[in-house]
């Protein structure tokens, strides 16, 4: 069931999916940038292609009939919101419509949860976005990344900017993330929640 607002002010949008990451190539493999690894996935499957818009990389496509759009924000994690705030006034979608795909340290690695709203749990993309679009009632895909093990001295923050282990099966974690975004254009989240959380 989608949320919309009737009128001619709908938006044409059926989900805005922002991906977080960070720019450059030192950080295209990390833990923190999954989000992005996921929008590049669907831009794949869904022969979308990226250009630039709105502080970051902007790619339309469909899922079945659904018009959705893929957003990489390039302003840096922490700055996310300025990005997503304003493609979803361009497109007119309400924060209930925006997806954000993110890593999450809070669960095991390639554990997934979909979610609308929630708490920020100390990520600084989710603040700035829950501060730009006035409200964090938006959709969330949390992408598991673990903590560091025991014995690993590294602090959460640096353990997030590493690449994903050699154990870790990045394509299969970054496949079933984008399976479960199609399924949330085309199924909606109860449905989503019950096949991959």
């Amino acid at each position: 069931m989608w949320l919309f607002r009737r009128g001619e002010t709908a938006s044409t949008l059926e989900l805005l999916v922002a991906g977080l990451g960070n720019p450059g190539p030192e950080h295209a493999r990390d833990r923190h940038n999954v989000g992005w690894m996921v929008a590049d996935e669907l831009s794949r499957r869904l022969s979308g292609s990226f250009r630039s818009k709105f502080s970051g990389r902007l790619a339309e496509t469909r899922v079945g009939d659904a018009r959705i759009a893929l957003l990489k924000p390039e302003t840096y994690m922490n700055e996310s919101g300025r990005s997503i705030a304003a493609a979803a006034r361009f497109f007119k979608v309400a924060p209930e419509n925006v997806l954000v795909v993110h890593d999450d340290v809070d669960l095991p690695v390639g554990r997934l949860q979909a979610r609308l709203g929630g708490g920020l749990a100390g990520h600084n993309g989710l603040r700035s976005i829950s501060q730009a679009l006035g409200t964090p009632e938006f959709q969330r895909l949390r992408i598991g990344v673990g903590r560091p093990e025991r014995g690993d001295p590294r602090p959460v923050a640096d353990y997030v900017l590493s690449p994903f282990a050699p154990e870790d099966d990045v394509e299969e974690i970054v496949g079933r993330s984008a399976d479960a975004v199609e399924s949330l254009v085309s199924d909606g989240l109860v449905n989503t929640q019950q096949r991959f959380n």
